[in-house]
């Protein structure tokens, strides 16, 4: 006998459905139910666990403590689930390849990605962009096989290259004279953060967040309209950005890098999609 309950994946898929949707009514449309089923699987799901899973006494559907926690694992549990449907008896005989990488590095590889795919049709290509930070989590709980992420030089990779970071305020609305100096950053455990945070300290200079954001092109097109100084990779200087340093008594920041990991024993394609990568990137051994 088990002892732990087990999920179904039916009543995961809807209870996911009505987190995204934030309905009953649209979870569902979503999975092709009757809103009353819907509810069913619900408490069903709730009963199993012992838990409520949404606030009852909201006039919205609101997660639960139990609720927010469970979201993770459920989402995780369905992908893993299509994953092993699909390396078994789907298309993908070859398997599944879980790449991970920054947003700004999506764009610009997708035609080497697509390149890649045309080599190995029946290979499943994932592909998660976000913070460095969660992609190395990501890896080291082997929920991805190969990854691309930036960093302070410290975790040895396969391959790696400086990555030169630039001071970026607006030309036009220029934040650093304010006090205290607005600051766009990503949030907290985001890259670059903190050595912005303490460069400022350093200088006696009273600083307030004034916007955060996950995505590396929101945060440099905020700070290029005057949302707040930002500490980002040289490459995403915009026209209209004004680079601080010296001048202002800001510091170089020059130890973090481009780095590449894969597990010593990654398959061949996940191999050969790490040499493309270090080529792509200009990566050094």
């Amino acid at each position: 006998m088990n002892r732990f309950p087990m999920f179904s994946p039916q009543l995961l898929v809807t209870f996911v459905a009505v987190c995204e949707g934030s309905s009953f009514t649209r979870a569902a449309e979503r999975v092709n139910l009757s809103q009353s089923t819907v509810s069913q699987q619900i408490r069903r799901l709730e009963e199993l666990l012992g838990k409520a899973l949404f606030d009852r006494d909201s006039h919205q559907v609101q997660l639960t403590e139990e609720g927010v926690k469970l979201l993770s694992y459920a989402r995780r549990i369905i992908a893993l689930n299509e994953e092993a449907h699909d390396a078994l008896t789907g298309p993908w005989r070859d398997g599944v390849l879980r790449l991970g990488m920054p947003e700004d590095f999506t764009v610009p590889t997708a035609e080497l990605l697509a390149a890649f795919k045309r080599e190995h049709p029946h290979l499943r290509l994932d592909v998660t962009s976000g913070l460095s930070a969660d992609l190395h989590h990501a890896y080291r709980q082997e929920e991805l096989d190969l990854i691309l992420v930036k960093q302070r030089r410290s975790h040895l990779p396969r391959a790696a290259r400086p990555e030169p970071l630039s001071w970026l305020d607006s030309e036009a609305h220029p934040a650093f004279g304010q006090s205290p100096v607005p600051l766009a950053v990503f949030p907290v455990n985001g890259l670059y953060r903190e050595e912005l945070f303490q460069a400022l300290d350093s200088l006696g200079i009273r600083w307030r967040v004034s916007y955060s954001s996950s995505s590396l092109a929101a945060l440099a097109a905020a700070s290029a309209a005057g949302l707040g100084v930002s500490l980002l990779p040289t490459g995403c200087r915009l026209p209209s950005h004004r680079v601080l340093g010296d001048k202002e008594g800001l510091p170089p920041v020059d130890d973090f890098e481009l780095a590449l990991f894969y597990r010593d024993n990654s398959p061949s394609f996940a191999v050969d999609l790490a040499e493309r990568l270090v080529v792509f990137c200009d990566l050094k051994r």
